[in-house]
C-alpha cells in the first residue's frame, strides 16, 4: 500500500506526516510527501521540522521537497492533504472520481496548521496533532491490509 502526505511546500507538515506515518506502518507500506508548490523542489525540510521529528526520534533529515503531480493519482492508494487548500489543488488535478477518491484531509474534517511562520513550540503542536493522525492512518490501514 502507497500513501502519499501532501501540504503546501513539502518542508514542514507533511515531511513530519511522512516521517511519523512510516514509523507506524510494517515496512510493506510505502509512505512519501509532496507539495502542491514546486519553490521548495530539492531542499531537506524545514530544518525546524528535522529537530521536532529528531526530538521524538525520528529521522527526516534525508527527505527532499517535490511537487505533486497528476502522476501521484497512479502511484498512490491514498492521498492525504494537511489542510483545505492543498486538498483543493490536489482534487483540481483529478481527472476521475476514482483519483478524487483517494484524497482526503489527513484529520479528517480539521486542518493541520502552517507552522512556518511561527516557532519551534508550533512545529512541536503540529508534531502533536500529526502523530495523532497517523495513529488513526495506521489502524485503519494496518486493519485493512490485514482482512
Amino acid at each position: 500500500m502507497k500513501i502519499l502526505m501532501v501540504c503546501l511546500g513539502n518542508i514542514c507538515r507533511s515531511p513530519l506526516a511522512e516521517g511519523i506515518l512510516k514509523s507506524k506502518l510494517p515496512a510493506n507500506f510505502t509512505v512519501d510527501s509532496a507539495g502542491t508548490i514546486d519553490m521548495h523542489a530539492g531542499k531537506a525540510p524545514d530544518h525546524r521540522s528535522v529537530e521536532t521529528a529528531k526530538k521524538y526520534s525520528i529521522d527526516i533529515s534525508k527527505q527532499s521537497s517535490r511537487p505533486f503531480t497528476a502522476a501521484d493519482f497512479d502511484n498512490y492508494d491514498y492521498i492525504y492533504c494537511m489542510d483545505r487548500s492543498n486538498l483543493a489543488d490536489v482534487l483540481s488535478l483529478a481527472k476521475t472520481e476514482e483519483q478524487r477518491k483517494k484524497v482526503s484531509l489527513m484529520l479528517g474534517d480539521r486542518e493541520v496548521p502552517d507552522p512556518y511562520w511561527g516557532d519551534i513550540k508550533d512545529f512541536d503542536d503540529v508534531y502533536q496533532l500529526l502523530d495523532k493522525g497517523a495513529d488513526h492512518i495506521a489502524n485503519e490501514l494496518t486493519s485493512q491490509s490485514a482482512s
